[in-house]
């Protein structure tokens, strides 16, 4: 049975009965927008001091340090108090930069451009080499292209951090690029949809948004995800009674060609690639006709796509890691647009189990 049609009888049994039903399959009543933080794509300026060493050793999913986020706004800085942790399993564990989660109280966010925003991610290179700087960009980039792909994307920001490494009596300043993500709260509210908890069969999604995402991270050359597992996937549940997922977390991806990058293996299951450059799609088999309208909604914004990258070239220290973030993307098209190629490396490679 389609999972649309599931939810249908679901939702007409759980009103009829008076149960009631479990909170991420709730359907809110009022569409939300993008916050103030979002709306602004303007780079932010943003301060921030921990110890590395008790971030990484301190917290966990429930305990979180107690900090300052200090930001410029309209010439001035400001700030506001914040609590934040480590998050990411293998970035906490291998990168001198964690990448944090930051939580931010109702009141103390209101009168503020972080007003409704109670969680945020932050994103920070990996290591203290120079390079690292452009895979930041790189990332964030993909964000940006999947924003023109589907309505359903998580907003971000590019931020420039001064980060101050407290060491005991002394400390570090570090000057990186990073860029903030908002909660997927955010996302679900903003679609008049829910975030969904437990898993759902691939198969089992809307077709078409399952599709745009399959192909999104081929085009990106990503295989550490799992939408059946909601591994670097969250799902939410539209108010048309669609399970759709949203992606995140790009770091693997051939894209960004991180030093640290390998091939995934969610789940155990061992890939037959060696490079996280080499795509392999990794999307269900699907009726014909959704992979040809997918494909025609690639190629028609196929330009946005590359306005996107090229609006982003300035931020790039490297010209030559830029160049070679866009010709991996325009590979992608020419695969698309190639009907032999599209047929042998994503019709023939989608996966029926």
């Amino acid at each position: 049975m389609k999972n649309q049609t599931f939810f249908r009888i679901l939702f007409v049994f759980c009103i009829s009965s008076g149960l009631l039903c479990a909170q991420q399959e709730e359907v809110p009543k009022e569409p939300g927008k993008t916050t103030i933080l979002f709306q602004e794509q303007s780079i932010l300026p943003i301060k921030l001091s921990f110890s590395n060493k008790e971030m990484k050793k301190e917290t966990n999913d429930s305990t979180y340090l107690l900090s300052k986020l200090y930001y410029k706004n309209a010439e001035q800085w400001d700030s506001i108090d914040v609590k934040i942790r480590a998050r990411g399993n293998y970035r906490r564990a291998n990168c001198y930069f964690p990448p944090l989660k930051v939580k931010i109280k109702k009141a103390v966010a209101k009168a503020t451009i972080f007003k409704g925003n109670k969680e945020l991610k932050l994103v920070m290179p990996c290591v203290q080499a120079s390079n690292t700087q452009d895979n930041v960009v790189k990332e964030y980039m993909a964000y940006k292209i999947y924003e023109v792909i589907s309505p359903y994307h998580f907003k971000t920001r590019m931020a420039d951090i001064e980060f101050i490494e407290l060491r005991g009596k002394k400390s570090k300043v570090h000057t990186i690029k990073g860029f903030l993500i908002e909660d997927i709260d955010k996302v679900a509210m903003r679609q008049n949809a829910k975030k969904m908890k437990r898993t759902v069969h691939p198969l089992e999604q809307d077709d078409v948004t399952a599709a745009q995402n399959d192909f999104f991270q081929f085009m990106i050359g990503n295989t550490d995800f799992s939408t059946a597992y909601q591994h670097n996937q969250k799902l939410i549940f539209t108010a048309d009674y669609k399970t759709v997922p949203l992606p995140y977390d790009f770091d693997m991806s051939g894209l960004v060609d991180a030093s640290y990058a390998v091939v995934s293996q969610v789940q155990g299951e061992v890939l037959n690639i060696e490079s996280v450059t080499d795509r392999m799609f990794r999307g269900f088999a699907r009726d014909e006709a959704v992979y040809q309208a997918v494909r025609k909604d690639y190629l028609d914004k196929k330009d946005q796509v590359f306005d996107v990258i090229d609006g982003l070239k300035p931020q790039f220290d490297n010209e030559k890691e830029f160049e070679i973030a866009r010709n991996f993307i325009a590979d992608f098209f020419k695969v698309l647009s190639d009907d032999s190629k599209f047929t042998n490396e994503i019709v023939r490679k989608a996966r029926t189990k």
